[in-house]
């Protein structure tokens, strides 16, 4: 069967290579970002991402384009996803080990179901729930294992844990621009960043950088934020805000696999127990299988998509083959099949 067919098996791989790509970026961010301020390490990855994003934008017949209304809430994800998120993170990476910050990381997935639960009502059932618990069961042993190591340390993670929430809310955010070019959007939300973030290293007079970091932060930040956030967004588009985060929960594991093959040698028994945690918590959200009969009202928006995907049945003359972007209405149908919360399955429970 196509991968199309399967919405929550192409939006997990998506998440997964998202997660991958931001999981090796955190501890490599630790090494090349190491006596920098966290402002100028910010910008510095942000402005990598830019240059990702403006290489991966789609023309308007491919990918619905950015409109002059998306900019209110462009700029609330830059400043939460490009500017406190990466401050905070840079920051509490120079003051906690690379292994428990990118275990931290883990509870981005709770952050953002709770909001995706909220804003957007996409449904999560016991199982769900469970999974959000362990997550959270997780950070807490994290963050009394820290303690327990050191007052900076216990700092450095409460300020990824301080990241994680501003991620969460970019996530949830996002969300709503799932259907737009991803190219265009982060480009849009990295020139925000960017610059803001470079405005504020000037103005609290952080030193510049040298070549090699300048340009191991740009070649990382194109990587783990500008390729990862395209390959996130189409994963909310492909299966919701909710799954999306929690997949991408594995960034941490990956993260905390390649600190430790860098030589971080902090891990310790309360690192592995909240790790374990995370991770069963992981698992058991994407263990989860929803399907119903169900009513979809019509509707009509702008989007890429497809004619043999079973929700776009309009015609065309002649048909294009595979993905393209138009604005187009969907008529009253009723059907049953498993789904996930993408833009045509919002209906409420």
């Amino acid at each position: 069967m196509p991968l199309f067919h399967l919405p929550a098996l192409r939006g997990g791989l998506l998440a997964l290579m998202a997660a991958a790509l931001f999981g090796i970026s955190t501890p490599l961010v630790q090494r090349a970002g190491a006596g920098l301020g966290a402002f100028t390490t910010a910008a510095l990855l942000y402005a990598g991402a830019a240059f990702m994003g403006a290489w991966l934008r789609q023309p308007v017949e491919r990918e619905a384009a950015l409109r002059r209304a998306d900019l209110k809430r462009l700029s609330w994800m830059a400043l939460f996803g490009a500017v406190i998120g990466p401050v905070a993170l840079a920051w509490g990476l120079q003051h906690t080990s690379g292994t428990s910050a990118s275990l931290m990381l883990a509870l981005e997935a709770l952050f953002t179901a709770v909001l995706a639960r909220t804003l957007y009502r996409e449904v999560m059932d016991r199982r769900v729930w469970s999974a959000m618990l362990l997550l959270l069961a997780g950070g807490m042993v994290l963050v009394i294992d820290r303690g327990l190591s050191g007052g900076v340390q216990l700092l450095g993670l409460l300020a990824v844990l301080a990241a994680t929430a501003a991620w969460g809310i970019d996530n949830t955010l996002s969300r709503a621009l799932a259907e737009r070019d991803p190219g265009q959007v982060v480009l849009g939300k990295s020139l925000l960043g960017a610059g803001a973030t470079a405005v504020l290293a000037v103005a609290a007079g952080e030193p510049l950088p040298g070549w090699t970091a300048a340009l191991a932060l740009l070649a990382i930040g194109a990587s783990g934020y500008g390729l990862s956030l395209r390959l996130y967004l189409l994963a909310q588009r492909a299966f919701g805000a909710a799954r999306t985060g929690s997949v991408f929960a594995f960034a941490p594991f990956i993260g905390a696999l390649v600190a430790i093959a860098l030589g971080d040698r902090a891990l310790s028994w309360g690192m592995a127990t909240g790790g374990l945690l995370m991770l069963a918590g992981v698992a058991l959200h994407l263990a989860e299988s929803h399907g119903h009969t169900h009513d979809h009202e019509p509707l009509d928006h702008e989007h890429a998509h497809r004619h043999d995907d079973g929700h776009h049945d309009h015609v065309h003359d002649p048909m294009p083959a595979g993905e393209h972007s138009h604005s187009h209405h969907h008529a009253p149908l009723r059907h049953t099949h498993a789904h996930v919360p993408d833009a045509h399955h919002a209906h409420p429970h």
